[in-house]
């Protein structure tokens, strides 16, 4: 019987660092910098410090565990298998108003590697125009060229100059491993035509700053054994002795002191009342559901949220867990031609399942290799005939706003090289209603799964401490579909999705619609009121959330200047998703690592 730790695959390299679930093991209680978060960024800093600054202490705290070993995590075939389990927060929402009072999971990862061992390995950028907006929006030295340097510098992309991909835009030397998969479904080997008679291009150089196409997308796969390449696996190894990890350990507060006229922070609490203290810095790389929290919970951010929690507030930061912005995503879902089969196999089959699981551990071909891969980006002129009319729509509803986002989202409507659709083709049964019960004539039966993503839906939302306890999970309201906008995009957007379906040849491997169902969305026009019902009942994340501690001026709402440091206490930064300004159409993992990556080159420069 296979035992995973007797696999050099799974035994991640620490000799040269002290890895601890208890503080007594952790040598010293004072480090030159803490980092609070050991995700997808945390541990990518924390290996880049580690490396450029070999004199001095570094300590990552994780809440989670490490979890070198676990199936669920390394498999790429078994992505999302960990969501809700112990290596998720388990976050959810609060009743969402616009999705007629439904209650939203909100996962992201508690475990060493963050969100980067949960997600679905999607491995793609944004375009030149989004990235450079966080310049154009008050933040010297973020623009697109510089940007994508330190994406590159993150990656090591095995797929260069292939079938599917070019050269342009992808690092080659990076910790992080990414390939265009090398398990394709038979279902999916028309998704480019399909594409292109719909007048879609090909586009092999997607992670160049233009993402406009159809594509068979990269994933942070480690091609020499086919597993999950992640912060955890990828950067920790490379980072030296001077960096501790203390993982299972939560953190209360980041300690601020008075320091001459200002502020400075001097260390961490621990929930069990521990205090570690930092010498230079400390760093919160918490994600963006936590991060902000972590800054309420220190006395920093809006006084009466502050007060009514029973915190002393000590720095006026309003900005401080609002502007939170997420992508949206609903699916359709089809029945298989019984000569196609899908992943669904795995989930019923147990026996062929275990058969794909041995080949997938001895490192041979097997259905276990399988992450997404077919993906388009579209504007709203590609993608819809009412296109005109959402434009207008949007520009009725926000041109007066003056927030930075909604100005930017705004601008971006009528930008044609930036897209506001995804449609993913996943395979195998992805949706709402769920796959066919046993007593189902329909059980064992394979599918394919539609996701058609909105890239900026208008609604932004926040994150909070609970006042009445301070200590326990945050109050997390996105408010999706708040706005006729992001209803009417939603719309369109799930509209495209089966258009493409009924399109040859794809529209060649199904025999029928499972979801919604051509009963419940007859097929034609007219049908915009049962596809609003539609939209309203079934939404969900797609689990990007970002802005919460925006790269912003302090009077635009902003929470870190362009350097990363928090408003008023100048050895304090943030380093994640949050301190994005701006959702941009990607999946975040590329964005947060860049992050990373610049971040160590600002504080480097500054030790």
């Amino acid at each position: 019987m296979f035992s995973p730790s007797s696999k050099s695959l799974f035994a991640l390299i620490t000799v040269c660092l002290v890895i601890s679930s208890s503080l007594a093991n952790v040598p010293v209680k004072d480090y030159d910098y803490i980092i609070v978060g050991g995700g997808t960024a945390g541990l990518a800093l924390a290996t880049r410090l580690s490396q450029r600054l070999p004199k001095s202490t570094i300590l990552t705290i994780e809440a989670g565990p490490h979890a070198p070993n676990e199936l669920g995590i390394n498999v790429p075939a078994r992505r999302g298998t960990t969501l809700g389990t112990k290596y998720d927060w388990n976050f959810t929402t609060v009743p969402q108003n616009g999705l007629r009072s439904r209650v939203l999971p909100q996962n992201r990862g508690k475990v060493l590697g963050g969100s980067s061992a949960l997600n679905y390995m999607t491995w793609n950028r944004a375009t030149a125009n989004e990235y450079q907006s966080w310049y154009d929006l008050g933040n010297p030295g973020w623009t697109y060229r510089a940007f994508s340097e330190r994406m590159q510098r993150a990656e090591n992309c095995t797929s260069v100059n292939s079938e599917w991909y070019g050269d342009k835009g992808v690092g080659r030397t990076g910790p992080i491993r990414a390939n265009i998969n090398r398990y394709m479904p038979a279902q999916q080997h028309g998704w480019i035509e399909t594409l292109n008679r719909l007048g879609i291009e090909t586009n092999r150089e997607y992670n160049g700053g233009n993402s406009i196409g159809v594509s068979y997308q990269t994933n942070s796969i480690d091609p020499t054994h086919y597993n999950r390449s992640y912060s955890a696996n990828s950067y920790l190894p490379l980072a030296g002795r001077n960096l501790e990890v203390l993982t299972e350990t939560e953190v209360a507060k980041v300690i601020i002191e008075r320091f001459k006229k200002g502020w400075k922070a001097t260390g961490v609490t621990l929930l069990d009342g521990t205090v570690i203290s930092a010498r230079k810095e400390v760093i919160i790389s918490a994600g963006s559901l936590v991060s902000p929290v972590l800054l309420e919970r220190s006395g920093i951010g809006r006084k009466p949220i502050l007060d009514a929690a029973g915190i002393k507030q000590l720095i006026d930061l309003p900005g401080v867990g609002e502007n939170l912005q997420d992508h949206i995503r609903i699916t359709t879902s089809y029945q298989l031609k019984d000569n196609y089969t899908s992943i669904d196999k795995l989930n019923y089959n147990a026996t062929f399942a275990a058969e794909q699981l041995q080949l997938w551990i001895d490192g041979k071909y097997s259905m276990y290799d399988y992450a997404g891969s077919a993906y388009t980006f579209q504007t709203w002129s590609q993608a819809s005939n009412t296109s005109t009319k959402i434009q207008a729509l949007a520009s009725s509803l926000f041109r007066d706003s003056t927030n930075p986002a909604d100005k930017t989202k705004l601008k971006w409507l009528s930008d044609p090289t930036v897209p506001e659709l995804e449609v993913i083709l996943s395979d195998g049964y992805l949706g709402v209603k769920g796959y066919p019960p046993r007593n189902s004539s329909l059980y064992g039966k394979h599918f394919f799964t539609f996701v058609a993503a909105i890239m900026h839906p208008f609604s932004r939302g926040t994150v909070h401490i609970n006042t009445t306890s301070p200590l326990s999970k945050p109050v997390i309201d996105p408010r999706y579909l708040s706005n006729e906008y992001d209803i009417q995009a939603a719309i369109a957007g799930i509209k495209r999705a089966r258009e493409i379906a009924l399109s040859p040849p794809l529209r060649d491997v199904w025999v029928s619609e499972y979801e919604p169902g051509f009963g419940a969305v007859p097929l034609g026009d007219g049908q915009d009121e049962k596809w609003r019902e539609y939209v309203l009942n079934t939404t969900l994340s797609i689990f990007h959330p970002l802005g919460t501690c925006a790269m912003l001026p302090r009077t635009e709402g902003g929470v870190v200047d362009n350097n990363l440091r928090v408003y008023g206490v100048p050895n304090l930064r943030v380093v994640d998703a949050s301190i994005m300004p701006v959702l941009i159409s990607a999946h975040l993992q590329t964005g947060a690592y860049g992050i990373a990556e610049k971040a160590a080159d600002i504080i480097v420069e500054a030790a």
